[in-house]
Protein backbone atom coordinates (compact mmCIF):
# COMPACT_ATOMS: atom_id res chain seq x y z
CA UNK A 1 0.00 0.00 0.00
CA UNK A 2 1.55 3.62 -0.78
CA UNK A 3 0.55 6.97 0.33
CA UNK A 4 -2.47 7.95 -1.65
CA UNK A 5 -3.65 4.09 -1.50
CA UNK A 6 -4.01 4.40 2.24
CA UNK A 7 -5.49 8.60 2.10
CA UNK A 8 -8.31 7.10 0.03
CA UNK A 9 -8.79 4.55 2.68
CA UNK A 10 -9.62 6.75 5.11
CA UNK A 11 -11.62 9.20 2.99
CA UNK A 12 -13.58 6.31 2.29
CA UNK A 13 -14.01 5.56 5.98
CA UNK A 14 -11.82 1.84 5.54
CA UNK A 15 -9.99 2.57 8.80
CA UNK A 16 -7.73 0.16 11.08
CA UNK A 17 -8.40 0.13 14.41
CA UNK A 18 -4.49 0.41 15.43
CA UNK A 19 -2.26 2.43 12.70
CA UNK A 20 1.50 3.01 13.04
CA UNK A 21 3.09 5.31 10.68
CA UNK A 22 7.05 5.66 11.28
CA UNK A 23 9.86 7.21 9.10
CA UNK A 24 10.94 11.10 8.81
CA UNK A 25 8.56 11.81 6.19
CA UNK A 26 6.64 14.11 7.86
CA UNK A 27 4.42 15.71 5.11
CA UNK A 28 2.98 12.01 4.42
CA UNK A 29 2.54 11.22 8.17
CA UNK A 30 1.10 15.28 8.88
CA UNK A 31 -1.54 14.37 6.40
CA UNK A 32 -2.60 11.33 7.26
CA UNK A 33 -3.33 12.43 10.62
CA UNK A 34 -5.66 15.22 9.29
CA UNK A 35 -7.65 13.08 7.08
CA UNK A 36 -7.89 11.00 10.28
CA UNK A 37 -8.76 13.64 12.40
CA UNK A 38 -11.36 14.72 9.61
CA UNK A 39 -13.02 11.43 8.91
CA UNK A 40 -12.84 10.28 12.52
CA UNK A 41 -13.89 13.07 14.65
CA UNK A 42 -14.49 16.11 12.73
CA UNK A 43 -14.97 18.95 14.78
CA UNK A 44 -15.64 17.10 17.78
CA UNK A 45 -13.00 17.85 19.92
CA UNK A 46 -14.21 15.51 22.89
CA UNK A 47 -13.42 12.26 21.28
CA UNK A 48 -9.67 13.59 19.90
CA UNK A 49 -6.73 12.76 22.16
CA UNK A 50 -3.13 13.85 21.52
CA UNK A 51 -0.33 11.82 23.46
CA UNK A 52 3.56 12.67 23.17
CA UNK A 53 4.95 8.70 24.64
CA UNK A 54 7.88 10.84 25.90
CA UNK A 55 5.65 12.10 28.83
CA UNK A 56 2.79 9.71 29.35
CA UNK A 57 3.13 5.75 29.49
CA UNK A 58 1.66 3.70 27.06
CA UNK A 59 -0.67 2.01 29.50
CA UNK A 60 -2.52 5.06 30.08
CA UNK A 61 -3.49 6.02 26.36
CA UNK A 62 -4.82 1.96 26.07
CA UNK A 63 -6.74 3.28 29.29
CA UNK A 64 -8.00 6.39 26.57
CA UNK A 65 -8.40 4.04 23.85
CA UNK A 66 -10.67 1.30 25.66
CA UNK A 67 -12.76 3.95 27.63
CA UNK A 68 -15.98 4.51 25.48
CA UNK A 69 -16.52 7.93 23.72
CA UNK A 70 -18.86 10.20 25.30
CA UNK A 71 -20.51 11.20 22.38
CA UNK A 72 -20.48 9.93 18.35
CA UNK A 73 -19.76 6.69 17.35
CA UNK A 74 -15.89 6.60 17.57
CA UNK A 75 -12.56 8.49 18.86
CA UNK A 76 -9.16 8.64 17.98
CA UNK A 77 -6.11 8.69 20.15
CA UNK A 78 -2.94 9.94 18.81
CA UNK A 79 -0.06 8.84 20.60
CA UNK A 80 3.73 10.69 19.55
CA UNK A 81 7.27 9.67 19.97
CA UNK A 82 7.35 6.04 20.85
CA UNK A 83 10.70 6.06 21.62
CA UNK A 84 10.38 2.03 23.14
CA UNK A 85 10.69 1.40 19.52
CA UNK A 86 14.11 2.52 18.87
CA UNK A 87 17.24 0.51 19.28
CA UNK A 88 18.68 2.55 22.20
CA UNK A 89 15.83 4.31 24.07
CA UNK A 90 16.63 7.33 26.26
CA UNK A 91 15.69 7.80 30.22
CA UNK A 92 12.43 9.03 30.52
CA UNK A 93 10.78 10.16 33.44
CA UNK A 94 7.66 7.28 33.25
CA UNK A 95 8.06 3.61 32.94
CA UNK A 96 5.77 1.79 30.16
CA UNK A 97 4.40 -1.39 30.40
CA UNK A 98 4.48 -2.50 26.68
CA UNK A 99 2.69 -5.45 28.22
CA UNK A 100 -0.61 -3.28 27.85
CA UNK A 101 -0.25 -1.78 23.92
CA UNK A 102 0.79 -5.55 22.69
CA UNK A 103 -2.62 -6.89 24.64
CA UNK A 104 -4.51 -4.08 22.86
CA UNK A 105 -2.98 -5.20 19.58
CA UNK A 106 -4.09 -8.86 19.77
CA UNK A 107 -7.59 -7.51 20.91
CA UNK A 108 -8.43 -3.32 20.29
CA UNK A 109 -12.30 -2.50 20.79
CA UNK A 110 -13.98 -1.10 17.98
CA UNK A 111 -15.05 2.34 18.95
CA UNK A 112 -11.77 3.71 19.02
CA UNK A 113 -8.88 4.62 16.38
CA UNK A 114 -5.43 4.35 17.78
CA UNK A 115 -2.58 5.94 15.88
CA UNK A 116 1.07 5.61 16.77
CA UNK A 117 3.53 8.06 15.02
CA UNK A 118 7.32 7.20 15.23
CA UNK A 119 8.90 9.96 13.47
CA UNK A 120 12.41 8.31 13.32
CA UNK A 121 15.01 7.23 10.57
CA UNK A 122 15.47 3.49 12.11
CA UNK A 123 13.23 1.59 14.76
CA UNK A 124 14.11 -1.90 16.08
CA UNK A 125 12.63 -4.49 14.62
CA UNK A 126 14.24 -7.31 16.85
CA UNK A 127 11.71 -5.97 19.68
CA UNK A 128 8.25 -7.66 20.41
CA UNK A 129 6.66 -4.65 21.01
CA UNK A 130 7.86 -3.05 17.49
CA UNK A 131 7.10 -6.65 15.30
CA UNK A 132 3.86 -6.44 16.80
CA UNK A 133 3.14 -2.95 15.75
CA UNK A 134 4.48 -3.50 12.12
CA UNK A 135 3.01 -6.83 11.26
CA UNK A 136 -0.52 -6.83 13.15
CA UNK A 137 -1.27 -3.41 12.53
CA UNK A 138 -1.60 -1.10 9.48
CA UNK A 139 1.62 -0.03 9.19
CA UNK A 140 3.72 2.05 6.69
CA UNK A 141 6.74 4.00 6.57
CA UNK A 142 7.39 7.16 4.98
CA UNK A 143 10.67 8.38 4.03
CA UNK A 144 11.62 12.20 2.94
CA UNK A 145 11.76 12.16 -1.05
CA UNK A 146 14.74 12.39 -2.85
CA UNK A 147 16.19 15.03 -5.22
CA UNK A 148 15.30 13.03 -8.47
CA UNK A 149 11.31 12.92 -7.04
CA UNK A 150 10.94 16.38 -7.39
CA UNK A 151 9.68 16.74 -10.82
CA UNK A 152 6.93 14.07 -10.01
CA UNK A 153 5.96 16.01 -7.13
CA UNK A 154 5.64 19.08 -8.77
CA UNK A 155 3.67 17.37 -11.50
CA UNK A 156 1.64 15.65 -8.86
CA UNK A 157 1.03 19.70 -7.35
CA UNK A 158 0.79 20.85 -10.91
CA UNK A 159 -2.70 18.62 -11.38
CA UNK A 160 -3.84 18.65 -7.19
CA UNK A 161 -3.71 22.19 -8.08
CA UNK A 162 -4.95 22.65 -11.36
CA UNK A 163 -2.19 25.01 -12.43
CA UNK A 164 -0.94 24.80 -15.93
CA UNK A 165 3.09 25.37 -16.08
CA UNK A 166 5.22 25.95 -19.21
CA UNK A 167 8.46 24.40 -19.67
CA UNK A 168 9.89 27.06 -18.75
CA UNK A 169 8.53 27.89 -15.57
CA UNK A 170 8.86 24.23 -14.88
CA UNK A 171 12.49 24.27 -15.13
CA UNK A 172 12.77 27.10 -12.89
CA UNK A 173 10.80 25.29 -10.52
CA UNK A 174 12.74 22.04 -10.59
CA UNK A 175 15.52 24.58 -9.82
CA UNK A 176 14.11 26.54 -7.31
CA UNK A 177 12.43 24.41 -5.58
CA UNK A 178 13.94 22.78 -1.67
CA UNK A 179 13.13 18.89 -1.83
CA UNK A 180 10.78 19.55 0.90
CA UNK A 181 6.92 18.43 0.20
CA UNK A 182 5.25 21.43 2.58
CA UNK A 183 6.86 23.95 1.20
CA UNK A 184 6.80 22.73 -2.34
CA UNK A 185 2.61 22.52 -1.56
CA UNK A 186 2.86 25.47 -0.28
CA UNK A 187 4.27 27.43 -3.48
CA UNK A 188 1.72 25.34 -5.64
CA UNK A 189 -0.84 27.11 -3.10
CA UNK A 190 0.81 30.79 -4.27
CA UNK A 191 0.49 29.78 -7.70
CA UNK A 192 -2.64 28.62 -8.02
CA UNK A 193 -4.05 32.15 -6.56
CA UNK A 194 -1.94 33.99 -8.85
CA UNK A 195 -3.40 32.80 -12.41
CA UNK A 196 -7.22 31.90 -12.82
CA UNK A 197 -8.29 28.43 -14.42
CA UNK A 198 -7.49 29.46 -18.14
CA UNK A 199 -4.23 31.05 -17.08
CA UNK A 200 -1.03 29.35 -17.46
CA UNK A 201 2.09 30.38 -14.90
CA UNK A 202 4.91 31.26 -16.95
CA UNK A 203 8.51 31.40 -16.01
CA UNK A 204 8.52 35.40 -14.55
CA UNK A 205 5.74 34.91 -12.76
CA UNK A 206 7.07 31.89 -10.47
CA UNK A 207 10.08 34.14 -10.35
CA UNK A 208 8.29 36.77 -8.91
CA UNK A 209 6.01 34.74 -6.22
CA UNK A 210 8.99 32.20 -5.46
CA UNK A 211 12.14 33.59 -5.35
CA UNK A 212 11.24 36.49 -2.98
CA UNK A 213 9.03 34.34 -0.68
CA UNK A 214 11.93 31.80 -0.56
CA UNK A 215 15.33 32.48 -1.50
CA UNK A 216 15.42 36.50 -0.78
CA UNK A 217 13.79 36.40 2.73
CA UNK A 218 15.88 33.62 3.67
CA UNK A 219 19.19 35.29 3.16
CA UNK A 220 17.51 38.27 4.77
CA UNK A 221 17.58 35.38 7.72
CA UNK A 222 21.49 34.11 6.58
CA UNK A 223 22.39 37.76 6.72
CA UNK A 224 21.23 38.67 9.63
CA UNK A 225 22.78 36.21 11.09
CA UNK A 226 25.80 37.29 9.62
CA UNK A 227 25.75 40.41 11.06
CA UNK A 228 24.86 39.17 14.57
CA UNK A 229 21.88 41.39 14.54
CA UNK A 230 19.33 39.57 16.95
CA UNK A 231 16.87 41.73 16.68
CA UNK A 232 16.67 41.17 13.00
CA UNK A 233 16.96 37.17 13.12
CA UNK A 234 13.99 37.09 15.08
CA UNK A 235 11.95 39.31 13.54
CA UNK A 236 12.65 38.06 9.83
CA UNK A 237 11.85 34.77 11.84
CA UNK A 238 8.29 35.68 12.64
CA UNK A 239 7.52 37.25 9.10
CA UNK A 240 8.50 33.48 7.48
CA UNK A 241 5.82 32.20 10.22
CA UNK A 242 2.97 34.36 9.12
CA UNK A 243 3.96 33.20 5.55
CA UNK A 244 2.77 30.04 6.81
CA UNK A 245 6.80 28.52 6.94
CA UNK A 246 6.52 25.42 8.88
CA UNK A 247 9.23 24.82 11.46
CA UNK A 248 10.60 22.23 9.92
CA UNK A 249 10.07 23.85 6.05
CA UNK A 250 12.10 27.26 7.89
CA UNK A 251 14.89 24.38 8.77
CA UNK A 252 14.98 22.54 5.49
CA UNK A 253 15.56 26.11 3.98
CA UNK A 254 17.99 27.52 6.21
CA UNK A 255 19.89 23.93 5.72
CA UNK A 256 19.74 24.54 1.36
CA UNK A 257 20.84 27.74 1.33
CA UNK A 258 23.89 26.88 3.83
CA UNK A 259 24.70 23.98 1.96
CA UNK A 260 24.91 25.88 -1.09
CA UNK A 261 26.86 28.66 0.30
CA UNK A 262 29.29 25.98 1.58
CA UNK A 263 29.77 24.35 -1.23
CA UNK A 264 30.37 27.46 -3.36
CA UNK A 265 32.84 28.09 -1.01
CA UNK A 266 34.54 24.72 -1.83
CA UNK A 267 34.16 25.28 -5.43
CA UNK A 268 35.41 28.46 -5.46
CA UNK A 269 38.50 27.21 -3.74
CA UNK A 270 39.13 24.94 -6.79
CA UNK A 271 39.01 27.53 -9.23
CA UNK A 272 35.20 27.09 -10.23
CA UNK A 273 33.65 29.97 -12.08
CA UNK A 274 29.68 30.99 -11.16
CA UNK A 275 28.43 29.35 -14.52
CA UNK A 276 30.52 26.08 -13.33
CA UNK A 277 29.36 26.10 -10.13
CA UNK A 278 25.63 26.64 -11.04
CA UNK A 279 26.43 23.44 -13.40
CA UNK A 280 28.21 21.46 -10.60
CA UNK A 281 25.16 22.26 -7.88
CA UNK A 282 22.46 22.35 -9.82
CA UNK A 283 21.27 25.82 -8.48
CA UNK A 284 19.36 28.47 -9.91
CA UNK A 285 21.82 31.16 -11.21
CA UNK A 286 20.25 33.93 -8.60
CA UNK A 287 20.86 31.57 -5.67
CA UNK A 288 24.44 30.80 -6.59
CA UNK A 289 25.08 34.52 -7.02
CA UNK A 290 23.68 35.04 -4.09
CA UNK A 291 25.91 32.16 -1.99
CA UNK A 292 28.81 33.57 -4.08
CA UNK A 293 28.73 36.41 -2.26
CA UNK A 294 27.91 35.49 1.18
CA UNK A 295 30.67 32.80 1.45
CA UNK A 296 32.89 35.64 2.25
CA UNK A 297 32.03 35.72 4.95
CA UNK A 298 32.34 32.67 6.65
CA UNK A 299 35.34 30.11 6.72
CA UNK A 300 34.78 26.91 6.12
CA UNK A 301 35.19 25.71 9.32
CA UNK A 302 32.21 28.20 10.47
CA UNK A 303 30.05 26.88 7.29
CA UNK A 304 30.65 23.06 8.52
CA UNK A 305 29.69 24.18 12.12
CA UNK A 306 26.59 25.78 11.49
CA UNK A 307 25.49 22.69 9.00
CA UNK A 308 26.36 20.30 12.07
CA UNK A 309 24.01 22.78 14.30
CA UNK A 310 21.62 22.50 11.83
CA UNK A 311 21.09 18.75 12.06
CA UNK A 312 21.35 18.32 15.60
CA UNK A 313 18.14 20.76 15.78
CA UNK A 314 16.41 18.37 12.79
CA UNK A 315 17.10 15.79 14.89
CA UNK A 316 15.70 17.66 17.98
CA UNK A 317 12.38 18.10 16.43
CA UNK A 318 11.71 14.91 15.10
CA UNK A 319 12.87 12.78 18.19
CA UNK A 320 10.34 14.96 20.25
CA UNK A 321 13.29 16.56 22.13
CA UNK A 322 12.14 19.95 21.40
CA UNK A 323 9.18 21.38 20.30
CA UNK A 324 9.35 22.63 16.48
CA UNK A 325 9.13 26.48 17.05
CA UNK A 326 11.68 26.32 20.34
CA UNK A 327 14.10 23.96 18.80
CA UNK A 328 14.35 27.19 15.98
CA UNK A 329 14.37 30.09 18.24
CA UNK A 330 17.26 28.06 20.25
CA UNK A 331 19.42 27.27 17.07
CA UNK A 332 18.97 31.23 15.62
CA UNK A 333 20.32 32.08 19.45
CA UNK A 334 22.76 29.90 19.13
CA UNK A 335 24.32 31.31 15.49
CA UNK A 336 23.42 34.57 16.03
CA UNK A 337 25.89 34.87 19.74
Amino acid sequence: MDYFTLLNKIKKNDIAPVIFLHGEGTYFIQNIKKELQKQVTGNDMENLSVYDLQETPIQEVITDTETYPFFGDKKLIIAENPSFVLNKSPKLAIEHQLESLQEYISSPVDYSVLLIIAPYEKIDQRKKVTQMLTKKCLSMKFEQIKEWEQKKWIDQFSKLYNVKINADAKSFLKESLPVDLQRMENEFIKLSLAVDKEGTVTKDLAENLISQSMDSTAFSLIDAVIEKNTNNVFSIFKELSTMNESALGLLALLSQQFRTILQVKLLKHKGYNEFQMQKQIGGHPYVIKLASEREKRFNKNQLINIMNQLTETDHQIKSGMFEEDLAIELLLYNLVK
